[in-house]
């Protein structure tokens, strides 16, 4: 009975989220669908063209870019092989594709539990994009320079593809639900058996020297970490207590929750955009290593900034005093 009741709370807590993710996906999926069979979106492709050109994906994936970066990763999956067909699609697409929508995705919930922690909506939202566009950019050409990942797209799991008629698509819609719950309910069963072993301890632990790589210190060291492993939700939710208590420092703060950002979640989103065929060095190591980079040169220029223009622009905190570090 022990083991049982933590096992029973998470399924219960996981069928809440997904009924919470099947009022949001299904909506949006039907509309994706219909306005795709009324040519909607092939008309409205262009606008994207020039940033998925970019990072060399057809502009249509645009849609399901920008549906990620509003709804989350749950919103942009049923997409990705509904607007584009899978056969075009290259390893290097998927992985390129899923690079964005793991940088920035849910930015509307996830970036207001981060303005909670002190740091400027604005910014933090703005280094997301760019931070996933920059990442994205640069991968693509490695891709294209080495031919790495060329070979046509091979998903374990397509949660949406094009069909003939609507009681297909019903069907496959049907399909993708059935799976998402179960892959929810795997992955929320996982973390838990992580957690109990103390497994999960021992790899934030783990983490602290890469942390320190890129800037971040103390107390923010095991706070990133439960960002990195558990989402922004978990992470930034405790740096927002830690903040008005003055525990971690403002600068400290701001660096975490850049790092966390560009990288957070990484066993659950990791194992899914993996299931849809995208390369895991690109999406988890390559990843990682831009975020550690990226962090320690924003936080080099954040040691240049005087505290009145860091608090004045990008950082917001009444609660806790301003000061350097």
């Amino acid at each position: 009975m022990p083991i049982l009741m933590p096992i029973l709370r998470k399924t219960r807590e996981t069928l809440e989220i997904y009924w919470v993710l099947v009022r949001i996906m299904v909506p949006i999926t039907l509309l994706t669908e219909l306005l795709a069979r009324m040519g909607v979106i092939k008309a409205v492709a262009p606008a994207f063209a020039p940033v998925m050109d970019l990072v060399g994906l057809p502009p249509e994936i645009g849609l399901a870019w920008l549906t990620g970066m509003l709804v989350g990763i749950w919103g942009a999956i049923p997409l990705i092989f509904t607007v584009v067909p899978t056969s075009s699609l290259s390893v290097a697409d998927i992985t390129v594709f899923s690079a964005l929508i793991l940088f920035a995705h849910g930015l509307p919930i996830e970036q207001k539990i981060i303005q909670k922690a002190g740091p400027e909506m604005i910014a933090t939202t703005l280094l997301r994009i760019l931070g996933g566009l920059l990442y994205a950019f640069l991968l693509h050409h490695v891709l294209v320079a080495t031919g790495w990942l060329s070979a046509p797209a091979n998903p374990t799991w397509i949660p949406m593809s094009a069909t003939v008629g609507w009681a297909e698509y019903f069907r496959a819609l049907g399909e993708t639900m059935i799976w998402m719950l179960a892959i929810l309910v795997v992955l929320s069963w996982s973390l838990e058996f992580l957690r109990a072993t103390g497994l999960l301890e021992l790899m934030m632990k783990a983490l602290s020297p890469i942390l320190r790589l890129a800037g971040i210190r103390g107390e923010a060291e095991q706070l990133t970490a439960v960002g990195l492993f558990l989402g922004i939700s978990y992470g930034a939710g405790l740096l927002i207590r830690e903040a008005r208590s003055g525990a971690v420092s403002p600068r400290q703060v701001f660096l975490a929750c850049v790092f966390m950002g560009f990288a957070h979640s990484v066993i659950e989103d990791t194992i899914l955009v993996i299931s849809l065929g995208a390369d895991v060095y690109g999406v988890l190591g390559g990843r990682l290593a831009f975020a550690v980079a990226a962090t320690a040169a924003i936080g080099a220029l954040l040691g240049r900034l005087s505290d009145k223009t860091f608090f004045a622009q990008i950082f917001r905190l009444p609660h806790v005093q301003s000061e350097g570090g």
